[in-house]
């Protein structure tokens, strides 16, 4: 074969076959899905469903009460107190209606504008009850520590409702600067001007025996020492019985 026509013969089937690999390559790169692009990914894609709402828990009933003053019983196991009465009157704690009420041998809780609210009710539920005289019925409240339990009964007996406090703190109060009395009447115990959001209680009595081995031999006009400690509790649970 003449040496011309042999070179023009290859050299076409070289053409040929690129010619149809070309063509198998661009009908692969038209077959093949296009690199990611993030952007345009979370664009086009479809969003999933939302999931169902979960139901909000029941919340839990409210503890407090109405706070209406009324007759109550006090408890608290841990210092040995059973069945306090408590009566409420209209005034200012250990004022000359409160000392008599204590006088008695129970205890007295006073509320209005000087005093504090009911068993139970948002605020500052305060009691007051002598130490060193009388029953003695709060002898041994500075021995009350954080974490203890108060109980506080209201009500007739087959309606009778529990609400049971939670010491949280100890405070003192000097009968002799109107500051410190108002902290202690406080709707928010110690932090007047605050609104009160919960339940609280104060338990107050006298200082007698502290004020004396420092010195402090003041008394006002109803025999009352200079100081008071006061516990403080929150309400932690409420109950029919």
């Amino acid at each position: 074969m003449i040496p011309g026509l042999v070179g023009a013969l290859v050299a076409g089937v070289l053409l040929a076959g690129c010619a149809r690999g070309e063509e198998r390559g661009s009908a692969g790169a038209a077959n093949s899905p296009a690199p990611s692009d993030p952007q345009s990914t979370s664009q086009s894609a479809t969003p999933s469903p939302s999931p169902s709402p979960t139901p909000s828990r029941t919340e839990a009933p409210q503890l407090a009460g109405d706070g209406r003053p009324r007759l109550s019983s006090l408890g608290i196991p841990a210092i040995g107190v059973t069945d306090l009465r408590v009566v409420p009157y209209r005034g200012s704690p250990d004022d000359a209606p409160g000392t008599s009420i204590q006088d008695g041998g129970v205890g007295a809780s006073p509320f209005g504008p000087g005093g504090g609210v009911g068993p139970g009710g948002v605020g500052n539920f305060i009691v007051t009850a002598h130490r060193t005289s009388s029953t003695r019925a709060f002898a041994r409240l500075p021995e009350l520590r954080r974490g203890e339990r108060v109980h506080v009964e209201v009500g007739p007996r087959r309606m009778r409702v529990r609400y049971t406090y939670e010491i949280v703190r100890t405070r003192s109060t000097s009968f002799r600067s109107p500051v410190s009395l108002e902290r202690q009447s406080a709707a928010v115990p110690g932090r007047p001007g605050r609104t009160a959001t919960r339940a609280m209680l104060t338990l107050s009595t006298c200082a007698t025996p502290e004020d004396h081995a420092a010195g402090n031999f003041w008394a006002d006009e109803f025999d009352n020492p200079e100081h008071r400690i006061d516990k403080i509790g929150v309400l932690v649970a409420r109950r029919t019985l």
